[in-house]
């Protein structure tokens, strides 16, 4: 009898025990929900008047210079940009643990799509479509804040799959910094960490946008 009750005020105990961590389990979400800080907004005639600006100056001149109707925007969906920002973390994660996400980011170069019969060439041609040829585009590419020899941490380019590219050490400091600046030879191919090939309007439809 006197074990029956040892078993049921364990249980109880028990019981009590997880009730109290669930129950703090909610109030620290609740708490960090409430904490969060407002979300990063921007005035939409301000957003209006900068679109305005690149499509009677920028896309203007590449339509007169170039003729051909230039991409006006490029997205990408988010489930693409998680696993991306999530694959830069984990990799360098696995090479050097102690970077921190502060040191991490993603630089956005402007690019354009070769011409027509160069984009045959390429292996992801299916992929990207001919109807995407010499168009406007954007290349994401992993960034990490490395001391300059000033003693500044300034963003550079880096490949989290190559362990080379996490210290200036590797690079000529004469020279210009250059894109992912991994290799001395030009001609050798290498795969880097990069993210491309949004929807690009046009050729999507150009009132799928709102600015």
């Amino acid at each position: 009898m006197e074990m029956q009750h040892f078993l049921i005020y364990l249980l109880v105990f028990l019981c009590g025990v997880l009730a109290y961590y669930l129950a703090q389990r909610l109030l620290n979400s609740l708490n960090k929900n409430e904490s969060k800080r407002p979300p990063k907004t921007m005035d939409a005639a301000v957003i209006r008047q900068m679109v305005a600006n690149y499509r009677s100056n920028h896309l203007s001149a590449i339509s007169k210079v170039l003729g051909i109707e230039d991409a006006q925007s490029v997205s990408f969906c988010l489930k693409t940009l998680k696993n991306f920002i999530a694959d830069i973390e984990f990799y360098t994660k696995k090479v050097n643990p102690r970077i921190t996400e502060s040191a991490l980011g993603i630089r956005f170069y402007y690019a354009a799509y070769p011409k027509e019969e160069q984009l045959k060439n390429l292996e992801s041609e299916k992929l990207i479509g001919k109807n995407y040829a010499e168009k406007h585009t954007l290349v994401m590419i992993p960034t990490l804040k490395i001391k300059n020899a000033n003693g500044n941490f300034l963003d550079y380019d880096f490949n989290p799959l190559d362990s080379s590219t996490y210290t200036r050490n590797e690079r000529n400091l004469d020279q210009p910094i250059q894109m992912m600046a991994m290799t001395s030879n030009e001609d050798q191919s290498r795969e880097v960490m990069a993210q491309n090939h949004g929807q690009l309007i046009p050729p999507a439809q150009i009132d799928q946008q709102s600015y």
